[in-house]
């Protein structure tokens, strides 16, 4: 390319270096600006530089002048993302289980690059990724892709379902059948994305694990449906569905010490409604869907927490209390 082409590209090789190498600790002089350019094959005066940073700054870019000693440099003083909400942005894909390895490390690369090289040096300090539980499916980000792409076409969809044995292999469900359901959104629920689906041959709502779904593909087919899902309350679904699991939606009583109270809202949300029992106790009715997750989430409080209604939900949580029991009891 000849320099004169080069030139051309002056003012964004500027705006580039400001952004990849200055912040508030790391000013960059006009001196460097000149030497960074002229090893790019173009020319630059100390004033050219200044009407650079001018162009930049009435194109809204903040960049501010500081002063070191006797030296003059200049930073960008705000950015899209500032470095604390890239932290979050690096802490949130770095414990996402459904992100593999794999794509762990090139997420949290192009987060780094949205700071400057010194910032990305403290982003990627708190990078520890080696040693976590992810998921092994590497196609989630397509699955996901051609997920939405279904609900905003209104089209159906289809794709295998799988779950592994005990050797780690896949073994499909529906003895390797596709699967074909109508799309209408994602929810995330203990770690894990979940598409809910209206399933047209049983006429319900279903929900699938997203990282167990493999070769999706959108159908020409619209979507059915569409009655039931919009009398669903998603939020409710999901608060009310123990781990995605399945059962039958049951209004159930339970009581709690108080200490615990901020647990139950963070499960059951803070429009349940809450009512004293005694002085170190209270009671909630709900409706949740009854499975053993849910079972093993009031377990999970030991003796401070307590079904108490309906009677064959209560029986229900004496049959699995028993059944786990039973695989510690002395073998006769």
């Amino acid at each position: 390319m000849a320099r004169s082409s080069f030139q051309k590209l002056k003012l964004l090789h500027v705006r580039n270096y400001l952004l990849q190498n200055s912040d508030e600790e790391h000013p960059i002089t006009v001196n460097q600006m000149i030497q960074y350019l002229e090893s790019n094959g173009i020319a630059a005066e100390r004033k050219s530089i200044y009407d650079d940073i001018e162009a930049l700054r009435t194109f809204d870019m903040d960049i501010e002048e500081c002063k070191r000693g006797r030296v003059f440099g200049y930073y960008v003083a705000s950015r899209t993302f500032e470095l604390p909400e890239l932290k979050l942005l690096v802490d949130s894909v770095q414990s996402s289980k459904f992100i593999t390895h794999k794509k762990t490390a090139s997420l949290i690369k192009k987060i780094e690059t949205l700071a400057s090289v010194h910032s990305a040096q403290l982003l990627h300090r708190q990078v520890f990724v080696k040693n976590r539980i992810k998921t092994m499916n590497e196609s989630i980000y397509y699955n996901v892709d051609e997920i939405h792409n279904g609900i905003s076409n209104n089209r159906k969809i289809r794709f295998l379902y799988f779950e592994y044995n005990v050797a780690k292999e896949r073994q499909y469900r529906h003895g390797g059948a596709y699967y074909v359901v109508s799309p209408f959104a994602m929810t995330w629920d203990d770690e894990n994305y979940y598409l809910v689906a209206y399933d047209s041959e049983a006429g319900i709502i279903k929900h699938y694990r997203v990282d167990k779904m493999e070769k999706i593909s959108t159908l020409d087919e619209e979507r059915d449906g569409q009655e039931v899902y919009q009398a669903l309350d998603m939020a409710v679904y999901t608060r009310k569905t123990f781990g995605m699991f399945t059962g039958e939606e049951i209004k159930v009583q339970m009581r709690f010490e108080n200490h615990l109270v901020g647990a139950v809202l963070d499960r059951l949300g803070r429009d349940v409604f809450i009512v004293p029992d005694g002085p170190g106790h209270f009671t909630v009715r709900t409706d949740v869907v009854v499975s053993p997750q849910f079972f093993a989430w009031v377990l999970g409080f030991g003796p401070q927490a307590q079904i108490i209604g309906p009677d064959h939900v209560v029986e229900g949580m004496k049959d699995h209390i028993s059944s786990v029991a039973a695989l510690y009891s002395p073998q006769t």
